[in-house]
Parts: C-alpha cells; sequence; structure tokens
C-alpha cells in the first residue's frame, strides 16, 4: 500500500483544465520526482496535497485512509509540508520569526524567544545552513540563503511527507549539494519526499521513481535510471526533443564604440572597479559563484542603487543612468529583467495585459492616454512571440504557471523594444522546452543587433549561449573567457579564484620580460 495516493483528481480555473484524471503513489523513505513543463500541472497537484486549493474531483488516501484538506493548516496538521518555487519569507522579519511564525513556541503566553531560536538553529542544521544567524533580517540574506531559510522552516515541523517544489533553483552548487546530502538522510529516516525539479542532474542524483506530466495527465511513472534525458524529455514536451544551443555566430561582433561600456563601477564593498564593455550582436556572460556581485552589477548599470561611482557609456556618450526610467527612455534603451519574477518583476494580482504593457505604457500612449489598439496588437504580438499559455489576458498573472509568469516578464520588457537587455538567472525554474525557446531568442536578439549581458548560475548556459564570458569574484571582474576558452573547466577554476600553473609561468615570464 503507498503512503499516499491521489485517484482521479480534477482541477479547473475557469476555462484552463489544469488537471484531468491525475493519480499519483507515493511511498515512504522514497524521493519520488514529478516531471513536466511548465503549465503541466504540476504545481497544481502539490497545492492541492498542501491544502492551498481544492479539486474539483478525485480522492486522496493518506496510510489507507481517505483524507481532504481545506487548509495548508489541516494539510501540516496530517504532516504534510511543501516548499514552493516562490518564496513565502516575510523579509523584515528574523530568520528564526520566519521559522516558527506557524507556531511559535510559548511561555506564559508570550513567545519564548529562546526556544524559538533554538528550534531555528536546530532546522537551520538540518537544512545545511549552520552559517546563518537566526536573528538576521530575511530581507539582508541573498536569494540562495532566502532558499536555504525556506526548507529549514518546512523542516521544523517535522513533516511526514515533505514537498519539494524546485527548493535549489536559487541556490549555488555548494548549497546543492548540502541539500543532497539532507535530502537523503530525510529518505532514510522514513520521510516520503516528492521533488520537483528541471535540472535533470538533480533528478538522476536523488530520484528513487518518476512520474511526468503533460497536459494535466501523468503520461509516464518509471523507476529512476531506466530512461534517457532525452526520451524523459519527450515525454514532458509530446514530440522529439534535441537539447542543442542556437549557433553562435562565426565571427564575434567588434566595434570601437560598444553599445554599453562601464568603466570603473564601485558600489559599497559589493562592487569593486568593474569595467566591461558589450557591443552590439554580442552576447556577454556573466560567471562566477552567486553572491560574487552579478545582481548588483546588473541594478547598478540599470540605475537601481544610489552611490554607484565610475562611468556609464551608451554609444560612446557618457550617461548619468541614475534611475530605471532613464535606464529604459529611448535614448538608452535598457531592459533589465530581475532575478525574483514574484517580488521584483511582476504585479501578480493584476492582469496579464496590466503586466505586459506596464513598461511601454510612454511607447502606447498619446496625449497621456493609452491607444487601445496599439496595446491590443503588442500584447497579442508578445504573447505569439514567446508561446504564452493564458486563458485570456484580463486574467491575473499570478494565476499563471512559473514558467509562463517568466515568460510575462522577459515579454514585458521586449515591449520597450530595448537595445541593451540585462538578464539576472532568467531560466531559474524553467522546464528544458522552454529554456531552449528563451536560448533562441537570446540569439534571435542578439541577431537584429541587441546587446546583451547574460547572469547564469548554469555553467551550460554559459558556455552555450555567449560569446564572450567574465568572471566575477568577490565583487571584481577575475577572468575574461572569450569563443573556445568558455569551458565549465575555466568557469569553475576562476569562480574559485584559482590560477593554473600554465598562468602563472606566464605571468612571471611576462614580469621577467
Amino acid at each position: 500500500m503507498a503512503f499516499f495516493e491521489m485517484k482521479g483528481v480534477f482541477k479547473h480555473f475557469g476555462g484552463v483544465s489544469a488537471l484531468q484524471n491525475a493519480s499519483l503513489n507515493v511511498e515512504a523513505g522514497r524521493v519520488h520526482a514529478i516531471l513536466g513543463e511548465n503549465g503541466a500541472g504540476k504545481s497544481t497537484l502539490i497545492k492541492i496535497m498542501a491544502g492551498v486549493v481544492m479539486p474539483d474531483e478525485g480522492r486522496m488516501i493518506m496510510e489507507g485512509r481517505e483524507v481532504q484538506f481545506a487548509s495548508p493548516a489541516s494539510a501540516n496538521q496530517a504532516g504534510i509540508a511543501c516548499i514552493f518555487q516562490e518564496l513565502s519569507l516575510l523579509p523584515d522579519l528574523s530568520v528564526a520569526d520566519n521559522i516558527a511564525i506557524s507556531n511559535p513556541p510559548k511561555r506564559f503566553g508570550l513567545i519564548d524567544r529562546r526556544a524559538q531560536r533554538r528550534i531555528a538553529e536546530e532546522a537551520l542544521a538540518r537544512a545545511g545552513g549552520q552559517d546563518i544567524h537566526p536573528l538576521t533580517p530575511v530581507k539582508d540574506l541573498p536569494l540562495s540563503r532566502r532558499q536555504i531559510v525556506e526548507i529549514a522552516k518546512a523542516l521544523a515541523r517535522s513533516p511526514r511527507i515533505l514537498i519539494l517544489d524546485e527548493a535549489t533553483s536559487a541556490l549555488a552548487a555548494a548549497d546543492v549539494d548540502k541539500i543532497y546530502t539532507v535530502l537523503k538522510r530525510l529518505r532514510s529516516e522514513g520521510l516520503a519526499l516528492l521533488y520537483i525539479s528541471h535540472r535533470m542532474q538533480e533528478i538522476a542524483e536523488l530520484a528513487d521513481e518518476c512520474t511526468v506530466f503533460r497536459n494535466g495527465r501523468n503520461v509516464a511513472t518509471y523507476k529512476a535510471g531506466t530512461k534517457s534525458d532525452n526520451e524523459v524529455v519527450e515525454l514532458m514536451i509530446g514530440r522529439e526533443y534535441s537539447h542543442v544551443f542556437p549557433p553562435k555566430p562565426s565571427v564575434v561582433p567588434s566595434e570601437r564604440t560598444p553599445v554599453l561600456e562601464a568603466r570603473e563601477l564601485s558600489w559599497t564593498n559589493r562592487l569593486k572597479n568593474i569595467s566591461l564593455k558589450v557591443n552590439a550582436g554580442e552576447v556577454v556572460g556573466l560567471g562566477g559563484l552567486d553572491g560574487q556581485g552579478q545582481r548588483e552589477l546588473l541594478l547598478a548599470l540599470f540605475g537601481v542603487l544610489r552611490g554607484v561611482s565610475g562611468e556609464i557609456s551608451i554609444d560612446g556618450k557618457h550617461e548619468s543612468v541614475t534611475s530605471p526610467h532613464l535606464a529604459k527612455s529611448p535614448g538608452i534603451g535598457m531592459a533589465l529583467i530581475p532575478e525574483d519574477r514574484k517580488t521584483e518583476g511582476l504585479m501578480l494580482p493584476m492582469s496579464v495585459r496590466h503586466n505586459l504593457s506596464f513598461a511601454a505604457l510612454g511607447r502606447l500612449s498619446r496625449l497621456g492616454v493609452i491607444d487601445r489598439a496599439s496595446e491590443d496588437a503588442a500584447v497579442d504580438d508578445v504573447i505569439h512571440l514567446l508561446s504564452i499559455r493564458t486563458d485570456g489576458t484580463n486574467n491575473p498573472v499570478g494565476a499563471l504557471s512559473g514558467g509562463n509568469q517568466q515568460k510575462v516578464l522577459i515579454a514585458k520588457w521586449l515591449m520597450v523594444t530595448p537595445r541593451i537587455i540585462l538578464l539576472n538567472d532568467p531560466t531559474r525554474g524553467i522546464d528544458v522546452g522552454t529554456k531552449q525557446e528563451l536560448y533562441q531568442l537570446l540569439r534571435k536578439l542578439a541577431d537584429s543587433g541587441a546587446a546583451i549581458l547574460f547572469y547564469s548560475t548554469d555553467y551550460a548556459e554559459l558556455i552555450g549561449c555567449c560569446d564572450r564570458v567574465l568572471v566575477l569574484y568577490d565583487g571584481a571582474v577575475k577572468q575574461e573567457l572569450i569563443g573556445p576558452d568558455i569551458t565549465e573547466h575555466a568557469l569553475v577554476s576562476s569562480a574559485l579564484n584559482i590560477t593554473s600553473k600554465t598562468e602563472e609561468a606566464g605571468a612571471k615570464l611576462a614580469i621577467g620580460a
């Protein structure tokens, strides 16, 4: 008997069928991976398990007894904890407050701060976050550390079923290894783990069984390791798939006057005298371990940060980019795809239409009045260009799947026809089919003359997409890799600030000369 079962589950949102006769069997002491494209029904499935939404039809059976969860609290009481792709932390509260927020320890009717801190320390240790201080405000942590706190928050509830929805998507490689160790230990302790990830190497490392969803239906369940990656992807997208990056131009674009140039950019202790150039038609990558200044560099270029020193030139002309409004103005033409779509990129309660057109309202208005015909045409064009799946443009963007939300975020900035595109890890939490669409789009934009600066935590993306890669370490550019020199070995050694013996010998020879 399976520890937890779902049978004949249906769920509709308006005219969209999210789940159709879905079923799932989860066993204790096993890691069960759920695979599928964005919009395939994975998130709806786990939201039903977690008591976030109610199914229209179907049954859930836990340890042989039929159950229903009318709220997340009732699911928690039954022993189900879920870590969603979108973080649920309150940024102004401390780590300890967030971890114990649903059931804080009390003494004489008041929160027992000492006990709460002890609970937080134990949960952080279980999640591999021993280095995170429990009294630190969450807003002061980078995204990767917030993800660790989210996992610790779930573990503090002592769950019997732990659901992880892209729980490692924001983590650096070292943190991912820690999570692997944590999850394997939890599996050995008898927990049932439900694991959603678009990273095939994670599935190979962790999963015991896999279930593939497509268009709201489970199309296959198989033992992990019995199908090749290509076979799995073909099940997910329903067609033959070849994971190939678009070809790079044989000649790297080069101009005397780059579209974007930064000289000696510095900000607090996070950016240290960074200089770079990006030419029209070029995709320049930002590499390095997470948290080495890549995010701050993109924000500085886009005019978000205050107190930035140095110079920014556009087409050879010095520009004072002191705000996003100036950055996206027609004279500069810059767009930023931010790291966290939920808090930095989209207005989730507002419609798909309003989110798409928001950045381009100046171009879609005449005498202060929005030209509805122009807006409709522009919205329809970008929805078609990025194949955004939505049941009408007037529905809230928060009702879309994570991948389609990411497409809306990218499409929103394409509406302003940018000449300079800054991307901060844009494929985080996106399925393999959508990733390939994005890779094709990036190369298409570059071929049309855009200058692209692209930060990614995925080495394969930097190798496959970029003409050059600037590797950052401790807020400074430590290495520039060009063309065939962009290899995984070079990216890793540069990210760790390791200089090869050959390079050291060459440097000594040059000094001696």
